[in-house]
């Protein structure tokens, strides 16, 4: 399966009978599925069919759905409201010989307000029922353009996702080959590290001096964070590899990239060393970033 990006955009139109309408949709990054509809008055049954498109497609996302309605070829219907006019024509006939004036003509009687009415033809339960369907058959295709558009932001994220780890790769080489990691190195770090012990106090005994250079040893050995490092940057590669909804899962492993990288620069025992973490640290961030948008 290909890589999502969580982030797109996509628009859609149609006409169903005397009805035209538009969806626009637009999402971002969020940790689960969330879809916030903004739909016309009068178009709530939509909804769930709406909603259950959207879960078929995507997995993660926060999604915007607007949708604009329009009716438009339908005659308007214009309704004289009777109670309103005998009310006109009642006060006009007791203004009659009160007022000196000419007298009402029809246009004038009927352009006062609540007279006449003119609305929208009277739509059929069948008609709304294909409208209803057509709008939400218009927004599954409008959501498959904003799939194919994160599809295609997601193979970017996934050429630049595999730059990072290569890099990440590369830096855990040079920290394997660092001279810091060399025996004698090591051995004279530690060299320096009994004297200083020994300096501050001449009261250790053998079985305590050794027990205090196994622990220094420990501290300056990063042999287990090397490893983590090569096997979290197999399995993040593996995983860009197999595709689909990954975005967890690298997150997580984005967490134990910084923490291993973390470990390395507080037993770094050079300068070199030290440096290397410090990139190390730069280079984990940029990749767990660009994770933040995967679905």
């Amino acid at each position: 399966m290909a890589l999502s990006s969580m982030t797109g955009f996509a628009r859609g139109h149609g006409v169903a009978g005397t009805y035209a309408w538009a969806w626009e949709l637009k999402s971002v990054n969020s940790k689960g599925l969330d879809l916030k509809l903004r739909l016309p008055p009068g178009w709530e049954a939509i909804e769930p069919g709406v909603r259950a498109r959207a879960s078929e497609i995507l997995s993660r996302g926060s999604v915007f759905a607007n949708l604009a309605v329009s009716r438009e070829g339908a005659a308007p219907v214009a309704r004289i409201n009777e109670p309103a006019l005998n009310a006109v024509l009642a006060a006009l006939k007791g203004l009659s010989g009160r007022v000196e004036g000419a007298p009402p003509s029809l246009d004038g009687i009927l352009s006062l307000k609540g007279v006449m009415e003119v609305s929208e033809a009277e739509e059929s339960e069948d008609e709304r029922a294909a409208a209803e369907t057509a709008v939400v058959a218009g927004f599954g295709e409008a959501l498959k353009g904003l799939a194919d558009m994160r599809r295609t932001e997601g193979q970017a994220l996934g050429r630049i996702l595999s730059a990072r780890l290569s890099e990440i790769g590369t830096l855990a080489a040079r920290a394997e080959a660092s001279p810091g990691r060399k025996p004698e190195a090591i051995k004279a770090r530690l060299a320096e590290q009994v004297a200083a012990l020994l300096d501050t106090s001449q009261r250790f005994d053998a079985d305590r001096l050794h027990q205090e250079a196994i622990m220094l040893a420990t501290k300056i050995d990063i042999r287990e964070e090397l490893d983590r490092l090569v096997a979290h940057v197999a399995q993040a590669k593996k995983l860009i590899a197999d595709g689909g909804p990954i975005g967890r899962k690298l997150d997580f492993l984005s967490q134990e990239l910084n923490r291993e990288s973390n470990t390395l620069c507080s037993k770094a025992n050079d300068l070199e060393l030290t440096n290397i973490g410090l990139e190390l640290k730069a280079v984990v961030e940029q990749f767990r970033e660009q994770v933040q948008n995967l679905e």
